[in-house]
């Protein structure tokens, strides 16, 4: 018998096998880390049995899907409802019957969409649950830990994953870390979902930018640059980040370009 097994420390699922992995690129790798316990794996159905679905309306056709308890790094996925059908932005490491069924009410899934591969969980579930397809930039292929074929690749700089919504790849965090433009939010003033692509910080009057948030590793200038300049070419006056809570209410076009001109004048 084989499991997809979840990595206990970022949450994201890797190719079915017999036993666990010997190892997780995506926390060997210097944006993430290996828990001080060691690498150490999970099943869904032991994951599963000890979280229940945590799911909330953040504001009209936008609900908020986490786990409670939070997992690895606890973030909270988007659904975001539209008339073409439902975008599912970022991933959680589990799915549950409890929350399937919630999801199913509110529409289902018709595109599953990742910020960064930190927040892949378990996509390839979620997808075969309601018979979507998961958009992934190439430049992000090799963190693909669970194939599967409901994942296609693009390699331009944005498109319509449905009818009003664009995704949009940025870079940064990682080559092919994405946002997703929601110009229909906040009451027709648009809205940003970043998970931590920028990262909205405790003043939530501001964001960041980095490489490695659990390192502390920061980009360079020219990236930061880029990365700004991407996504303040988008109209949005609202910003969630990856986490509850995490969310510039009203402003946030402004607050990511002097977020970025703070950053930079910091570093000189």
């Amino acid at each position: 018998m084989t499991t997809p097994w979840i990595c206990a420390t970022c949450g994201v699922q890797h190719a079915e096998s017999a036993e666990p992995p010997p190892a997780c690129p995506i926390c060997e790798d210097e944006r993430q880390y290996v828990g001080h316990e060691g690498q150490r794996w999970l099943s869904p159905d032991e994951l599963a049995a000890g979280h229940g679905a945590d799911v909330r309306e953040e504001e009209a056709d936008l609900v908020g899907i986490g786990l409670r308890p939070p997992v690895a790094i606890g973030q909270r996925a988007l659904l975001v409802r539209t008339p073409g059908g439902n975008v599912l932005w970022d991933c959680l490491p589990v799915i549950t019957q409890a929350m399937a069924a919630r999801i199913e009410e509110l529409g289902g899934i018709r595109v599953i969409c990742c910020s960064h591969p930190h927040f892949y969980g378990a996509f390839v579930d979620f997808a075969e649950a309601f018979d979507a397809t998961v958009l992934l930039p190439s430049q992000d292929r090799r963190w693909v830990m669970r194939p599967s074929p409901r994942v296609e690749f693009f390699s331009d700089e944005t498109l319509e994953p449905v009818p009003g919504l664009t995704l949009a790849r940025v870079g940064g965090h990682f080559d092919g870390a994405a946002v997703l433009h929601w110009p229909a939010g906040a009451g027709g003033r648009g809205v940003l979902l970043t998970g931590d692509t920028v990262m909205v910080v405790a003043d939530r009057r501001y964001v960041s930018f980095m490489w490695s948030y659990p390192n502390l590793i920061p980009l360079p200038p020219e990236t930061v640059r880029t990365v700004a300049d991407r996504v303040t070419a988008f109209g949005f006056d609202r910003l969630y980040g990856g986490w509850w809570d995490r969310v510039v209410p009203d402003g946030a076009r402004q607050a990511v370009r002097r977020s970025a001109d703070r950053y930079l004048a910091r570093l000189g």
